[in-house]
Formats: structure tokens, C-alpha cells, sequence
């Protein structure tokens, strides 16, 4: 059982490699729930496995019988893995959106892959890519009146429509920043994370930063510069 063991956790450590390093990376791991959704996909793997095997080994057993047995216990832990390594993409952070005074992150299964499918080569998701960050045209009247519709159904806002997704350039950094809030706000809510704070300050230069709150799993602020980019990210409720 013991090789068993030690062999579903160096899998574990496979499979860990890419997912946090481009899948979720910091601070989207939180953000998207990923450590939790990675530990208990691995957790149940890591004891499924070993345990049929306990319960099914018997050196008395001819050997014939005894490589079925096991054969069978190792495609199992191969599909429960598989099964999770396939929730784990599904659930995967693609986009961080700035939706107007806010940013929101939206995962694979948030959005129409259809829609994804007619977006510039630029902002197509790659599969060993992390997220990137995007902005959102200017809609029409119409376009506005049909989203705020389908939104207050139920529907889809515009963060989860690929269709208005826009490179987070120079103007849309600039509109970004203008809706963005004093970190002087952010430091009155949570004084404790002034350290934290005065850390991205000095590595952003000195400059005049203002955050805006995050929509995900947890409360993130993304910070950014006077330029509109993102210099950092800080746990805490930004609204």
C-alpha cells in the first residue's frame, strides 16, 4: 500500500506543477477556489486508491487474479483523476474583466466557448496560459437595454460575454483608474493591512495608487497605478 501511497502523491505533484503555475496562479488560486478544488479532487484520489488496494491485496491471491485487481484499483484512481484534472480546467480562471467600477473574474465555465471561439488570436485563452486581464467596448443603447434584461433574469452580465471584451490598453487602464477608489478608504476598513500596502507602495514608486474591488470566490482588491495597471492584490472587502 505504501508504494501506492508515495506513487498517487508524486502524481499529485505532477499534476499540481502546471495547475498553480499557469492555470491559477496567485492570487488567482484564491480567488477562483482552486487550493480548495485541488485538495479535495487529490485528497479523494490520494485515498481511494491506496485503500482498494488494502482492501483488495492478498498475497495469498494466485497472481493472475491479484494484477487484475490491481489493474482495475489503477484505472479507477485514472479516471477519478482524470475526472478532476477536467473540473479543474472547467473551473480555471480565465479572464480578470474590468466591469466598469469593479474587476471580475470569470472562469471557463462562466462563458459561451462559442464566444471565445470568435475573439481576436490576442485574447483567445491559451490552454497553458493563466488569466489575463481585459476590458470592455463601448455597447449600444440596444446592447445595453438587452444585457441589463437578461442580467436582472438571471442571464449573464457583460463580464461573462466575450463578445465586448477589449485589450486592457492605455484607455482602458485610464477609465479603470478613474473608477478606482483611495486607498486611504481601503486602509480605514482594514487597518491591518497597512504593512501590506505600504510594501506595494514602494515598489510601485511612490506613486499615487487606487484599488478596485474584485468579484470572486473571495474579497480582493486589484491595486493599480496612476496608469491604470494592476501593481498588486490584497485581501480585504473593497466596497
Amino acid at each position: 500500500m505504501l508504494w501506492h501511497y508515495f506513487s498517487s502523491l508524486i502524481i499529485a505533484a505532477i499534476v499540481a506543477i502546471p495547475m498553480f503555475g499557469a492555470w491559477y496562479p496567485h492570487p488567482f488560486r484564491e480567488l477562483a477556489g482552486g487550493t480548495e478544488l485541488f485538495l479535495l479532487i487529490m485528497g479523494v484520489d490520494l485515498v481511494c486508491g491506496p485503500i482498494l488496494t488494502l482492501v483488495l491485496f492478498n498475497p495469498t491471491k494466485p497472481k493472475r487474479e491479484l494484477v487484475t485487481d490491481l489493474g482495475l484499483v489503477v484505472l479507477v484512481q485514472l479516471a477519478a483523476l482524470a475526472y478532476g484534472v477536467w473540473t479543474l480546467h472547467v473551473a480555471r480562471p480565465l479572464y480578470l474583466v474590468h466591469e466598469f467600477d469593479r474587476f471580475k473574474v470569470i472562469a471557463l465555465a462562466d462563458v459561451d466557448a462559442a464566444e471565445l471561439h470568435k475573439l481576436p488570436e490576442t485574447l483567445q485563452p491559451k490552454f497553458f496560459k493563466g488569466p489575463q486581464t481585459v476590458g470592455l467596448r463601448e455597447a449600444s443603447k440596444e446592447e445595453r437595454e438587452k444585457v441589463m434584461f437578461e442580467s436582472v433574469q438571471g442571464g449573464r452580465d457583460f463580464g461573462e460575454r466575450p463578445s465586448f471584451y477589449a485589450p486592457y490598453d492605455a484607455a482602458q487602464a485610464a477609465k479603470a483608474y478613474a473608477k478606482a477608489k483611495s486607498m486611504a478608504d481601503f486602509v480605514k476598513k482594514h487597518p491591518s493591512k497597512l504593512a501590506e500596502i505600504d510594501k506595494l507602495q514602494v515598489a510601485a514608486g511612490q506613486e499615487l495608487m487606487r484599488y478596485l474591488p474584485i468579484i470572486a470566490r473571495q474579497d480582493w482588491v486589484a491595486v493599480l497605478n496612476p496608469r491604470g495597471e494592476i501593481v498588486g492584490y490584497i485581501q480585504g472587502d473593497g466596497f
